[in-house]
């Protein structure tokens, strides 16, 4: 796997970190109502459902792409049309970002992890987000190599991005500028997701 190939996959995985949603709202709940301990708990729980559903993902449509070219071809545009759907709500969303920081009753740091983890493991979102990613990934290399790069880097990159929301979530001036700024944060997000999709129909 070549570095710029790398940092493709880095983005996407990135962009899909830090799209609000549900995970968003579970690591700030926790981070909100428990303190940082509560929140890593949650963060990296997380980014373990994460890197178990890479895996899966990586064998599951490994065996499948061998088979039918077709479907390949299928699951790209399907991967590009998600893309631009979560783009378009993106660009849509009024204060997406400052709308998932809530906070919430506090929790053993056992049930902020266990929560952080069903949140991930069980996202049919999240699900589809692994057909589009790697559907454009999965064919850089057979090696044992790439294949623990495309599976790590996912997980690592959202248990780092959901450590920094947690971080931020103790400092209240943060917090202020992060919500301030919010509609410009979606907005920047959806046309990334939008251009992302019109590079997959046009490399497919």
């Amino acid at each position: 796997m070549t570095v710029t190939v790398w940092l493709s996959l880095f983005l996407v995985c990135l962009l899909g970190a830090m799209s609000p949603g549900p995970s968003l709202a579970v690591v700030a709940k926790h981070s909100l109502a428990g303190g940082r301990a509560n929140g890593f708990a949650t963060a990296w729980a997380h980014a373990l459902g994460i890197g178990i559903y890479a895996f899966i993902t990586l064998i599951g449509l490994a065996v499948v792409l061998q088979q039918s070219p077709l479907l390949f071809k299928s699951i790209s545009y399907a991967g590009a049309f998600y893309l631009a759907y979560l783009g378009y709500n993106a660009i849509r969303s009024k204060g997406g970002v400052a709308a998932k920081l809530e906070s919430g009753e506090q929790t053993t740091l056992m049930q902020s992890a266990r929560e952080g983890f069903l949140i991930s493991i069980l996202s049919p979102k999240i699900a589809l987000f692994f057909i589009a990613l790697f559907s454009q990934f999965i064919a850089v290399g057979s090696d044992f190599a790439s294949k623990s790069v495309i599976v790590l880097t996912p997980l690592i990159v959202d248990g780092l991005w959901y450590t920094i929301i947690t971080l931020l979530l103790s400092s209240p001036k943060l917090i202020d500028k992060i919500r301030s700024q919010a509609q410009l944060i979606d907005r920047l997000s959806g046309i990334i997701l939008i251009l992302l999709a019109i590079r997959v129909v046009y490399t497919v």
